[in-house]
C-alpha cells in the first residue's frame, strides 16, 4: 500500500503561479511512478503529469507541457508539481497519485490517489 498526502492548493490570479506538494509514504513507494491528475467541476478526471521512480522520466499533458513541471525527491518522498502561467481552465481539484508500473505515462487511472487539493484560477 502507498499512501499520499496533498497539499498547496489555493487562490491564484491569471498569470500567477502555485506549486501543489505530496508526501508518500508505503511500502516501495519510493519505487512507484508518481502523476498528478486534475478534476474540474462537471468533468472527468484528467492526467496532468507523471514522472518515474527513478526522477528521469517526466510526461506532460498537452494542455500543460511548457507551464508545469513535475519534479520528485525521493530522499524526502516528496513529490512536487510547479504551476506557472495558470489560467482559469486549470481550475480543479488536483489530485497526486501513484503506480507501480515504471514506466506509467498516463493512459490509466494509477493505483493510488492523495486526497485532492483545490486550486482556482480568478480572471
Amino acid at each position: 500500500q502507498v499512501q499520499l498526502e496533498d497539499s498547496g492548493g489555493g487562490l491564484v490570479q491569471t498569470g500567477g503561479s502555485l506549486r501543489l506538494s505530496c508526501v508518500y509514504s508505503g511500502r516501495a513507494a519510493s519505487r512507484h511512478s508518481m502523476a498528478w491528475w486534475r478534476q474540474a467541476p462537471g468533468k472527468t478526471r484528467e492526467f496532468v503529469a507523471t514522472i518515474s521512480w527513478r526522477g528521469g522520466g517526466t510526461h506532460y499533458a498537452d494542455s500543460v507541457k511548457g507551464r508545469f513541471a513535475i519534479s520528485r525527491d525521493n530522499a524526502q518522498s516528496t513529490v512536487y508539481l510547479q504551476m506557472d502561467s495558470l489560467k482559469p481552465e486549470d481550475t480543479a481539484v488536483y489530485y497526486c497519485a501513484a503506480d507501480g508500473d515504471e514506466f506509467y505515462t498516463g493512459s490509466f487511472y494509477p493505483e493510488y490517489w492523495g486526497q485532492g487539493t483545490q486550486v482556482t484560477v480568478s480572471s
